[in-house]
Protein backbone atom coordinates (compact mmCIF):
# COMPACT_ATOMS: atom_id res chain seq x y z
CA UNK A 1 0.00 0.00 0.00
CA UNK A 2 1.10 3.64 -0.40
CA UNK A 3 0.50 6.51 1.73
CA UNK A 4 -0.62 9.93 -0.01
CA UNK A 5 -0.77 12.48 2.37
CA UNK A 6 -3.84 14.92 1.19
CA UNK A 7 -5.13 18.41 2.39
CA UNK A 8 -7.87 20.14 0.91
CA UNK A 9 -9.28 24.16 0.74
CA UNK A 10 -12.77 24.30 0.42
CA UNK A 11 -15.19 27.20 1.02
CA UNK A 12 -18.51 25.98 2.30
CA UNK A 13 -19.12 22.99 5.05
CA UNK A 14 -19.15 20.26 2.09
CA UNK A 15 -19.42 19.75 -1.47
CA UNK A 16 -23.29 19.79 -1.80
CA UNK A 17 -23.15 23.14 -0.70
CA UNK A 18 -19.38 24.59 -1.15
CA UNK A 19 -16.76 24.65 -3.70
CA UNK A 20 -13.08 22.83 -3.52
CA UNK A 21 -10.72 25.40 -4.25
CA UNK A 22 -7.42 23.56 -4.51
CA UNK A 23 -6.01 20.47 -3.00
CA UNK A 24 -2.85 19.36 -2.40
CA UNK A 25 -1.39 15.67 -2.22
CA UNK A 26 2.50 14.50 -1.34
CA UNK A 27 3.45 10.47 -1.60
CA UNK A 28 5.40 8.92 1.32
CA UNK A 29 8.29 9.32 -0.77
CA UNK A 30 7.82 13.41 -1.00
CA UNK A 31 6.50 13.32 -4.56
CA UNK A 32 4.02 16.12 -4.97
CA UNK A 33 0.37 17.06 -6.94
CA UNK A 34 -1.29 20.56 -6.58
CA UNK A 35 -4.80 20.25 -7.90
CA UNK A 36 -5.28 23.85 -8.46
CA UNK A 37 -9.64 24.38 -9.69
CA UNK A 38 -9.62 28.23 -8.13
CA UNK A 39 -7.11 31.11 -7.91
CA UNK A 40 -7.72 32.03 -4.07
CA UNK A 41 -6.11 33.11 -1.12
CA UNK A 42 -6.70 32.70 2.72
CA UNK A 43 -9.45 35.01 4.21
CA UNK A 44 -7.84 37.30 6.45
CA UNK A 45 -10.10 37.02 8.91
CA UNK A 46 -10.26 32.91 8.66
CA UNK A 47 -7.07 31.88 6.85
CA UNK A 48 -9.05 27.84 6.71
CA UNK A 49 -11.15 29.40 4.31
CA UNK A 50 -10.13 30.66 1.01
CA UNK A 51 -11.28 33.10 -1.02
CA UNK A 52 -11.88 32.42 -4.48
CA UNK A 53 -10.84 34.22 -7.43
CA UNK A 54 -11.35 33.17 -10.59
CA UNK A 55 -11.85 29.08 -11.76
CA UNK A 56 -8.36 27.83 -13.38
CA UNK A 57 -9.33 24.44 -14.40
CA UNK A 58 -12.32 21.61 -14.38
CA UNK A 59 -12.99 18.90 -11.98
CA UNK A 60 -12.91 16.54 -14.99
CA UNK A 61 -9.11 18.02 -15.91
CA UNK A 62 -7.86 18.10 -11.94
CA UNK A 63 -9.32 15.08 -11.00
CA UNK A 64 -7.97 13.09 -14.17
CA UNK A 65 -4.32 14.99 -13.55
CA UNK A 66 -4.47 13.75 -9.53
CA UNK A 67 -5.67 10.04 -10.31
CA UNK A 68 -2.86 10.04 -12.86
CA UNK A 69 -0.73 10.95 -10.35
CA UNK A 70 -1.97 8.32 -7.53
CA UNK A 71 -1.49 5.64 -10.62
CA UNK A 72 2.06 6.85 -10.99
CA UNK A 73 2.64 6.47 -7.46
CA UNK A 74 0.97 3.60 -5.97
CA UNK A 75 2.38 0.71 -4.81
CA UNK A 76 -0.73 -1.33 -4.33
CA UNK A 77 -3.92 0.13 -2.58
CA UNK A 78 -3.58 3.84 -2.34
CA UNK A 79 -4.49 4.86 1.26
CA UNK A 80 -5.80 8.77 2.32
CA UNK A 81 -3.76 10.37 4.70
CA UNK A 82 -4.95 13.45 6.74
CA UNK A 83 -4.94 15.67 9.71
CA UNK A 84 -8.53 15.57 9.52
CA UNK A 85 -9.94 13.15 6.79
CA UNK A 86 -13.56 13.57 7.75
CA UNK A 87 -12.76 17.03 5.97
CA UNK A 88 -10.34 15.80 3.50
CA UNK A 89 -11.96 12.87 2.21
CA UNK A 90 -15.16 13.59 1.68
CA UNK A 91 -13.84 16.48 -0.54
CA UNK A 92 -11.83 14.00 -2.51
CA UNK A 93 -14.73 11.37 -2.42
CA UNK A 94 -17.00 14.07 -4.10
CA UNK A 95 -14.51 15.61 -6.75
CA UNK A 96 -13.52 11.59 -8.13
CA UNK A 97 -16.49 10.15 -8.10
CA UNK A 98 -18.76 12.91 -10.00
CA UNK A 99 -15.89 13.35 -12.01
CA UNK A 100 -14.31 9.82 -12.62
CA UNK A 101 -16.78 7.62 -11.57
CA UNK A 102 -14.97 6.12 -8.93
CA UNK A 103 -12.39 7.10 -5.94
CA UNK A 104 -8.79 6.26 -6.09
CA UNK A 105 -8.43 6.14 -2.56
CA UNK A 106 -11.55 3.79 -1.56
CA UNK A 107 -14.35 4.34 0.77
CA UNK A 108 -11.56 5.35 4.08
CA UNK A 109 -8.86 7.66 4.92
CA UNK A 110 -6.58 7.68 7.97
CA UNK A 111 -5.92 10.36 10.72
CA UNK A 112 -2.53 11.29 12.55
CA UNK A 113 -3.67 12.64 15.42
CA UNK A 114 -5.47 8.83 15.90
CA UNK A 115 -2.04 7.21 15.18
CA UNK A 116 -0.52 9.59 17.66
CA UNK A 117 -3.26 9.32 20.08
CA UNK A 118 -2.58 5.09 20.16
CA UNK A 119 1.13 5.60 20.42
CA UNK A 120 0.90 7.90 23.63
CA UNK A 121 -2.09 5.57 25.01
CA UNK A 122 -4.05 8.80 25.28
CA UNK A 123 -7.38 8.97 22.78
CA UNK A 124 -7.56 12.51 23.73
CA UNK A 125 -3.99 13.40 22.69
CA UNK A 126 -4.71 14.69 19.24
CA UNK A 127 -3.12 17.74 18.89
CA UNK A 128 1.05 17.62 20.08
CA UNK A 129 1.97 15.72 17.09
CA UNK A 130 1.72 18.61 14.84
CA UNK A 131 4.90 20.59 16.58
CA UNK A 132 6.63 17.83 14.71
CA UNK A 133 5.69 19.80 11.24
CA UNK A 134 8.71 21.01 9.80
CA UNK A 135 7.10 22.90 7.00
CA UNK A 136 4.75 26.19 7.96
CA UNK A 137 1.68 25.20 7.86
CA UNK A 138 -0.18 27.96 5.71
CA UNK A 139 -2.92 26.57 3.83
CA UNK A 140 -1.23 25.91 1.02
CA UNK A 141 -2.35 22.20 0.75
CA UNK A 142 1.13 21.30 -0.70
CA UNK A 143 2.79 22.78 2.54
CA UNK A 144 0.17 21.63 4.69
CA UNK A 145 0.26 17.89 3.17
CA UNK A 146 4.06 18.19 3.72
CA UNK A 147 3.94 19.14 7.17
CA UNK A 148 1.85 16.80 7.84
CA UNK A 149 4.40 13.86 5.57
CA UNK A 150 7.02 15.38 8.09
CA UNK A 151 5.48 14.97 10.78
CA UNK A 152 4.66 11.38 9.91
CA UNK A 153 8.14 10.61 9.30
CA UNK A 154 9.11 11.60 12.58
CA UNK A 155 6.26 10.01 14.85
CA UNK A 156 7.66 6.51 12.68
CA UNK A 157 11.19 7.40 13.94
CA UNK A 158 10.22 6.99 17.52
CA UNK A 159 10.13 10.82 18.28
CA UNK A 160 6.98 12.22 20.56
CA UNK A 161 7.02 15.57 21.31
Amino acid sequence: MTFFFVDCEGRGGCPSVGQLSEFGIVTDTSETFHGVLFESVPDKDNPAIPRLGRRVASDLDVATAADAFITKHSKGRAILVSDNPAYDFMWMADLFWRTLGRNPFGHSGRRIADFYAGLVGDWSETQKWKSLRVTEHDHNPVHDALGNLEAWRRLMAGERP
